[in-house]
């Protein structure tokens, strides 16, 4: 019987649980939107329910209303412009402060009832502990005398009624209060010498009571409303708890069947939480992925262009009709992710009408900026001083990327007063080194000459070969540039004669190029000191791939400005050489941290 009381009680507990829980979603979905009322029509509801004194539905919907409040002071003074974000200084004047202190007392006195109810109620379930803890000791005393059964029964029965209408104790002191009831009981029925035609009939009847509430719950497991059904369930233990005992030979039987029908409807009821916790999970981690799209947005307002206002409101607007479409999350973050989503929202709005706000302003700075810079080109573009100059001009055209538009009608004029300056100065740059050109046909003639000999080359093997590779790739290098368009065709020819002599050699040579990485690799595995040494290196080769690639990157923007200058052939042959190397070398330094990648 002991294992029988301890179940009930567990089950009460998780009814009561299960109750609170309840109540939070039966707020959230309230037919009656509380955000859509007024700020007075919120504070009148208040009121009357204070006025009315129903603790239990002020305890229901207090939180909410309060919620409520604020959500519309809010958004009402953000519409007002009264609005002031948190560290910054308040108006003066505030339209809403009467209002909002109105609700504030009125909240203070739901506090303040609400403590005085709970103190009655703490001190209303002591009275009834000392009542229930006397009929126990009065039931106890009853086993202990000798008299008859006429005189015992009717006491007891009394002593039953009157624990029955005394209301609940302390919940730290329930469970062991009800156990020791219920130990009693048991004592009474089992060990009391009454007669036995007595004890029948009154199992019997406890038996048809029970009865009926296994047939009650059982009916319950059906019911497609687990909510409902458990509540329900709760009302049916309690009405077992208040019941006497039944003859040994049924009390197994009786409960095993009205604890299946109450297993059933608690995994029915743990089934529709669990299912409602991982709904408003995936609500919450939908929520909070739009709210991560809503702050890109307003982080890429620092460097947004006008024309791009109108996609990204449309994308804002799009991102709003989703979040409406998700359901509620959890009570502890629905409030805190609409308040993250609201407050992205409102800074994406006001950035908008602060951009129009200050957009004609913008544009003449811009102007102004560009003008400046045109300047600074006219003073450059006569320059002798090519490296230096190459460089100011080219550092200004970067400049000039990153101002933002100016008025249509001045644009065009603008750029091409900044774009006559830099053609100036390239073209008299490419004049100056135009006599270049004939340079290069002569070092394409001795390219050709060297891939000749190296082609007619009789191998020797051993040391003579690798001496004659060394010769070769000494006078290669050696020779300057040439034309660009014979540049790939002439490195084509030139690998393949290297390689039809020289392959395995060049091969070895890879390498050993790669032997240092190969030696760390080889310590770290072998040493014991662990792989720090590795991975240092290999942060040195990772930092220096990112800074080439931002050097390439550097180079084939600055040959969108020369391929529009005029007479800029020559320089953009050297930078295209510039940025074949570049790669180059970044396939060399891939291989190395993919190298090191593939060990560690």
């Amino acid at each position: 019987m002991e294992e029988k009381t301890t179940a009930l009680n567990a089950i009460a507990e998780q009814g009561e649980a299960a109750q609170n829980e309840e109540q939070a979603q039966e707020i959230l979905d309230e037919k009656t939107d509380l955000s859509e009322k007024s700020l007075n029509e919120i504070l009148s509801l208040f009121e009357k329910m204070i006025e009315k004194g129903d603790q239990q539905a002020l305890y229901k919907f207090a939180e909410p209303i309060k919620a409520a409040f604020y959500k519309v002071l809010r958004r009402e003074k953000i519409a007002s412009g009264a609005f002031v974000e948190p560290g910054q200084p308040e108006n003066q004047s505030n339209p809403f402060e009467e209002v909002e202190k109105a609700f504030k007392d009125l909240y203070s006195r739901y506090k303040l009832s609400r403590s005085s109810f709970n103190q009655e109620m703490q001190t209303k379930k002591e009275e009834n502990l000392v009542q229930k803890m006397a009929i126990i000791e009065a039931i106890n005393n009853l086993l202990e005398k000798a008299e008859d059964m006429n005189h015992t029964l009717p006491t007891f029965r009394e002593l039953q009624a009157k624990w029955k209408s005394i209301g609940s104790v302390p919940q730290e002191k329930a469970r062991q209060v009800w156990e020791q009831y219920n130990h009693t009981m048991e004592k009474f029925y089992d060990f009391l010498k009454i007669n036995k035609d007595f004890r029948d009939l009154d199992f019997k009847k406890n038996l048809e009571a029970k009865t009926e509430l296994c047939v009650k719950a059982e009916k319950l497991v059906d019911d497609k409303d687990a909510i409902k059904a458990f509540n329900e369930l709760q009302k049916l233990h309690e009405e077992w708890k208040e019941l006497g005992p039944v003859s040994k030979e049924k009390r197994e039987e009786i409960w095993l069947r009205f604890r299946e029908a109450t297993s059933k409807i608690n995994k029915k009821q743990q089934e529709y939480f669990s299912n409602l916790k991982e709904e408003q999970k995936s609500n919450l981690k939908a929520k909070n992925d739009l709210c991560a799209l809503a702050e890109e947005i307003v982080s890429s307002m620092e460097k947004i262009e006008p024309g791009q206002w109108n996609p990204l409101t449309k994308k804002m607007e799009e991102l709003q009709q989703k979040w409406k479409s998700i359901g509620f999350a959890s009570k502890k973050d629905n409030q805190k992710i609409y308040d993250r989503f609201r407050s992205a929202c409102d800074k994406f709005y006001q950035a908008k009408r602060q951009f129009y706000s200050n957009f004609k302003d913008i544009m003449q700075e811009n102007l102004r900026r560009k003008e400046e810079l045109c300047e600074q080109a006219e003073k450059i573009k006569d320059s002798q001083d090519w490296k230096k100059a190459t460089d100011q001009l080219i550092n200004l055209q970067n400049v000039w990327k990153t101002i933002g538009p100016v008025a249509r009608k001045q644009s065009d004029a603008v750029w091409k007063r900044f774009r006559a300056a830099c053609d100036e100065f390239f073209a008299n740059k490419a004049n100056h080194f135009g006599s270049e050109g004939e340079k290069f046909e002569e070092n394409l003639k001795a390219k050709k000459a060297l891939i000749e000999e190296i082609e007619n080359y009789q191998s020797q093997g051993g040391d003579s070969d690798k001496a004659a590779l060394d010769e070769f790739l000494n006078k290669w290098n050696s020779i300057g540039f040439v034309p660009f368009k014979e540049k790939e065709a002439l490195q084509k020819a030139y690998d393949a004669a290297l390689n039809k002599h020289f392959e395995a050699i060049r091969d070895i040579d890879a390498e050993k190029k790669l032997g240092r990485i190969r030696r760390l690799i080889t310590d770290a595995k072998t040493s014991g000191k662990g792989d720090r040494g590795i991975r240092v290196e290999r942060e040195k080769l990772l930092n220096k791939f990112h800074k080439l690639e931002t050097d390439i990157a550097t180079l084939e923007n600055n040959m969108g400005f020369f391929a529009k200058s005029k007479n800029a052939d020559k320089l953009i042959e050297e930078i295209k050489q510039k940025i074949e190397a570049g790669r180059q070398e970044l396939k060399s330094l891939e291989q190395k941290i993919k190298m090191i990648d593939k060990e560690f």
